[in-house]
């Protein structure tokens, strides 16, 4: 199985109504972030419907620590739904560069996050 079919496969489970086969798929993606980033951040963008789903896909974005993410985490700083700021704060966190830190100091500046 290649890499690919190892992520779509995952990301199938992710979506499945069986609770069990969600954190199976949400499992292996978080052991494995740092090689899917580019993936998760494009099925960050489009998915629009699931919630759960979108804040899971920018957990696994944090967890990557990849600064490929910089752009997508900055962007959730000024959204207004609690729960993707939360893991885009997280995310810059533990990025732990300086731009992260200056996105971050610039959130705060503008009153996006405390």
């Amino acid at each position: 199985m290649t890499a690919n079919q190892r992520f779509a496969r995952a990301l199938r489970q992710m979506r499945s109504r069986d609770p069990q086969r969600r954190e199976d798929g949400f499992d292996f993606l978080r052991e494995h972030a740092d090689s899917y980033v580019d993936e998760l951040i494009a099925e960050f963008a489009a998915e629009r419907d699931d919630h759960g789903l979108r804040c899971w896909l920018l957990e696994l974005v944090a967890e990557a620590r990849s600064p490929r993410a910089l752009p997508l985490l900055g962007s959730q700083l000024r959204e207004s739904d609690e729960s993707l700021r939360f893991w885009a704060v997280r995310g810059l966190e533990m990025l732990d560069t300086r731009a992260a830190r200056e996105e971050l100091d610039r959130a705060k500046a503008n009153g996006w996050i405390v």
